[in-house]
């Protein structure tokens, strides 16, 4: 260490630190900016890939709800279709009953008016029928009872007796 200090010359010291501040001078004027200036860009790149990346994850969280609120709304939505057709198939059933119900009463009654005007039919034909052969038996009877005065008389007598007079 006593050589250095023997060695050691002031001027060659100025010398030095003078073009140390000189150099340190240029640098910081040529190179510090341009460095300096590419971290800061470099920095600003990075800084912008994890803010892009930042939004990219929170666009990516958007669509995957969104991706759930439509898949929610396509489930409901398909169970309303699901519902709406199986109300739709129970109305048509019910309706074609209600039309098959009608449909067999309107016959029931068609059928019972048909009945019952054939049986009236029947009934005043076999009115009829009993009323001429009631004629004819009561000619018959008539003939042989009007046969003689004497019986005629009787019977008038007979059926005067049966009415009363009002």
């Amino acid at each position: 260490m006593e050589t250095l200090l023997n060695d050691f010359s002031v001027g060659l010291f100025v010398m030095q630190a003078l073009i140390l501040l000189i150099l340190i001078l240029l640098m910081r004027k040529f190179a510090w900016k341009p460095i300096l200036g590419a971290l800061d860009s470099r920095e600003e790149g990075i800084q912008n890939a994890l803010d892009s990346a930042e939004k990219a994850k929170m666009d990516m969280e958007n669509l995957q709800a969104d991706n759930l609120k439509m898949l929610q709304e396509a489930r409901t939505e398909r169970e309303e279709m699901l519902k709406e057709a199986r109300d739709m198939k129970n109305k048509m059933i019910e309706d074609a009953k209600k039309e098959a119900n009608e449909t067999a009463s309107k016959l029931i009654t068609q059928a019972q008016a048909t009945i019952e005007s054939e049986k009236k039919a029947a009934i005043a034909d076999l009115k009829s029928q009993v009323a001429i052969l009631s004629v004819e038996i009561a000619e018959k009877v008539v003939r042989t009872e009007l046969s003689n005065k004497d019986q005629q008389l009787k019977l008038v007598e007979t059926m005067l007796g049966e009415k009363s007079l009002n």
